[in-house]
């Protein structure tokens, strides 16, 4: 199958959306897809007003038009609700073209924390956006279950991987070199330095070793004066990552607004168990399992989480193989009819005809390896 993928996050950008993406493409590719990625690179762009290190594409309209027109793809993926995600769905509802669409970001939580925009206007706006999808992928069953709430129809449950031969078991905890030997035990967080993150609550923590921060973000330059003690090691190539995974004794996750949360299956893949709060992303990353520990007092749950056997963080995570993840995205796929006029049953947001008109995907739902 031919898919084109729209997304407003793409590489150079750091981020877990990004990385999903990445990895996702990579899967679908393996297993004989053909993916036409559209991505901010390919366009003139400007910096995010107030959000370093993410590139928005300037009128893009005419140029993404043309470029899905000569992809002829079977099926159109819109990944983010950026400028090149609104231009790919006018472009798909003025040519009639059915589109799958997909919530990464709780955006109206950021807008809200940085700027003040209600959370009602925003996830209004983002309703009107989704609205016209023929399925919107989410990544857990407590985003749907909050999207529904709110009124977000076409919804399915996705889900997330990670590499598990890239993230490695550490039986026990290694030293990093650029860091040498740090007092323990060593607690860590990797993410964006952003207002969603709430990376102050594992700042402020009370807890005994050292703190290492691996990311880059809109906060940054404020954080690092604020918390001289802290090991800021910035951005750093995913095998250094795992590196730094392995160096620690537990994995401090403070978001309350993230829909999934990428990094924690990381962790877990390199033996770090988790503390988190128990919120939607740890509720299911982490769920009641042996991998980590979810606490209202996040510092209870550092506490516990230090408990916590490293192989035990591991076995949780070779749950999530990117092959399972692949194949479902592919089942929910919008699967364009054969190159002849589109049947009115297929507009945008109804779903597919059970008739010969469209191919249908048919891919079997046995649980992959986690690693493939």
């Amino acid at each position: 199958m031919k898919i084109v993928l729209v997304t407003d996050a793409w590489q150079p950008q750091v981020n877990g959306v990004v990385t999903t993406l990445v990895e996702l493409v990579r899967e679908l590719q393996a297993r004989g897809h053909e993916v036409v990625v559209i991505q901010p690179g390919q366009f003139r762009t400007r910096p995010c007003p107030g959000y370093a290190g993410i590139d928005l594409a300037l009128f893009p309209g005419r140029r993404l038009s043309r470029l899905i027109d000569a992809a002829q793809a079977d099926a159109i993926h819109i990944a983010t609700e950026g400028p090149l995600g609104w231009a790919a769905r006018r472009h798909c509802l003025r040519r009639r073209l059915a589109f799958t669409t997909a919530f990464h970001t709780k955006f109206p939580e950021i807008l809200h924390a940085a700027l003040g925009v209600p959370l009602s206007w925003g996830y209004a706006l983002f309703r009107h956006f989704h609205r016209p999808s023929s399925g919107v992928m989410v990544p857990t069953a407590g985003v749907l279950q909050m999207l529904r709430q709110r009124g977000f129809g076409q919804l399915r449950e996705w889900t997330h991987g990670v590499d598990t031969r890239l993230f490695a078991l550490a039986d026990e905890a290694q030293v990093y070199p650029p860091l040498g030997q740090l007092a323990r035990p060593v607690s860590l967080f990797v993410g964006r330095l952003s207002y969603e993150k709430n990376i102050g609550d594992f700042l402020d923590l009370d807890v005994p070793g050292s703190k290492v921060v691996c990311g880059v973000g809109p906060l940054e330059a404020a954080l690092r004066e604020r918390y001289p003690n802290v090991h800021w090691l910035g951005v750093l190539p995913r095998h250094e990552l795992a590196q730094v995974y392995a160096a620690a004794d537990v994995f401090v996750f403070p978001s309350r607004s993230e829909t999934f949360g990428l990094v924690m299956l990381e962790a877990m893949a390199c033996g770090l168990p988790v503390a988190a709060y128990p919120v939607d992303g740890p509720l299911q990353v982490v769920a009641d399992s042996a991998a980590g520990a979810l606490r209202e007092d996040l510092h209870e749950a550092w506490v516990d989480a230090l408990k916590v056997k490293r192989h035990e963080a591991r076995d949780r995570a070779l749950l999530f193989g990117w092959g399972r993840a692949a194949e479902l995205f592919v089942s929910f796929l919008a699967v364009a009819p054969e190159r002849t006029t589109t049947p009115r049953s297929t507009r945008p947001g109804a779903p597919a005809p059970q008739g010969s008109m469209l191919k249908r995907v048919k891919l079997s739902h046995k649980r992959h390896p986690a690693v493939e």
